[in-house]
């Protein structure tokens, strides 16, 4: 089989890393990819992966290239170029893909319309509104004493979210995204959503249009600084399992919120093949959803994966067939942790070009894969080319040995004003001691 990947950052290379290692994958290309992508070999003949200079975002010359190269299946990673339609493009030019069509896809695009569906089909959530008027949505915050989470509407790299304690760090969110255009197009609509208090985690499922197979647990760390401090990220860090759930509360999320988002899809015609990723506050009331992202998460493919055992092709070809109904996900028993080192600056401005050192050195250690999300390859140097540069993750017996292992590695790599959080998992584990 050939595959074409899309996407550049840390969740494809995980993405490419797990595929290579399909019996059934003969050659594969990444577009654009990164320099670490650029290394991983096929486990059929160790043959590399090939990346091409495609932009995720350019479609016509992602199309062109597929329709002279003729994947067998192409797999989507990132949300831009699903809200896009790349799915439905290739669809209508008989190419299998994996991912949700635009239709589907609104999930993400649109935190508005998955807002309105939960109202729908009774998915708890948060209280909340939708604006594109400055005064309503501060008389809206102004009910909930400023307590609340201003979001864009549209995709914001994972940054569109501004979290507010009261109403003059509400009233400046809903400036920013609705005066000033701080995040362009996405915050010409804003949702406004009252502040829930528990602890958030992350869930995927799997899901071919009729049938979903939930993962398990996994809990993101979307602020820049240690203690869930500074500005929200894409993600620093991840791991998984996160121990908030036990099994018989996993069957309740199930139960309450992904069933009935199956039937609501059915009833409104959304065919959904592709990842649904709910993030989840655990309330005192119960689970309920923050939003719902339509694609892997990241950092939370990189744990995720190195955790599954099963053939990740299999799987997506059965997501595209709608045959998930024949597969069971198996999972090692294994804990693994994901640390990001970012660029100095990041969420902010930063600089690119720096070179990075150590990665062979870290590549040498046991139980670890550095995945590489914001680089590229000068001559014969590896150098940052994002904010989020790599996810360091590694596997352990337990969350204290996974963590000892990521650090570890973290140390071996050096670039000029890297960054990185000190605390993931440290929930988790403080949870335990108690």
């Amino acid at each position: 089989m050939k595959l074409l990947v899309i996407g550049s950052g840390g969740r494809e290379h995980a993405l490419v890393w797990k595929l290579a290692q399909s019996a059934h994958v003969t050659q594969m290309w990444c577009a654009p990819g990164n320099a670490g992508i650029a290394e991983e070999q096929l486990q059929v003949d160790q043959s590399l992966v090939e990346c091409v200079r495609i932009s995720a975002e350019d479609l016509p010359n992602l199309l062109a290239f597929a329709r002279e190269t003729k994947p067998d299946l192409t797999v989507v990673g990132p949300d831009n170029p699903l809200a896009m339609g790349v799915v439905d493009l290739f669809q209508r030019d008989g190419l299998r893909i994996w991912g949700p069509n635009q239709k589907a896809a609104r999930f993400e695009s649109s935190k508005a319309f998955s807002q309105e569906f939960m109202a729908r089909h009774a998915i708890p959530s948060a209280r909340s509104g939708m604006f594109a008027e400055p005064k309503a949505a501060k008389d809206f915050a102004a009910s909930l004493d400023g307590r609340c989470a201003v979001k864009a509407d549209g995709l914001a790299l994972g940054k569109g979210v501004l979290i507010c304690s009261g109403m003059a760090e509400a009233d400046d969110a809903i400036d920013q995204m609705l005066v000033k255009g701080t995040f362009g197009a996405a915050g010409s609509r804003i949702v406004i959503q009252e502040f829930l208090e528990g602890t958030e985690i992350s869930l995927h499922a799997l899901c071919d249009g009729r049938t979903a197979k939930l993962f398990p647990t996994a809990q993101d760390h979307k602020r820049a600084l240690d203690g869930d401090h500074g500005l929200n990220t894409g993600g620093m860090g991840c791991y998984s399992p996160a121990p908030f759930l036990t099994d018989e509360a996993l069957d309740d999320v199930d139960t309450c919120i992904l069933k009935p988002w199956i039937q609501g899809c059915a009833a409104e015609g959304i065919d959904f093949r592709g990842i649904l990723y709910p993030g989840l506050m655990l309330t005192p009331e119960g689970p309920k959803v923050l939003e719902f992202n339509a694609r892997f998460g990241d950092p939370e493919t990189q744990v995720y994966l190195t955790r599954l055992e099963n053939d990740l092709f299999e799987l997506l070809d059965a997501s595209v067939a709608g045959t998930l109904d024949r597969v069971n996900l198996t999972w090692s028993s294994m804990a693994s942790v994901c640390v990001v080192m970012a660029s100095g600056g990041y969420p902010g401005s930063y600089e690119k070009g720096k070179p990075i050192r150590g990665l062979e050195e870290a590549g040498r250690l046991e139980g670890v894969k550095v995945f590489h999300a914001g680089t590229t390859r000068s001559g014969n140097a590896v150098q940052t080319a994002g904010g989020r540069v790599l996810g360091v993750t590694a596997l352990g017996s337990d969350l204290v040995s996974a963590c000892d292992a990521a650090y570890k590695c973290v140390e071996e790599i050096r670039f000029d004003r890297a960054c990185y959080r000190r605390d993931i998992a440290a929930k988790a584990l403080q949870w335990r001691e108690q």
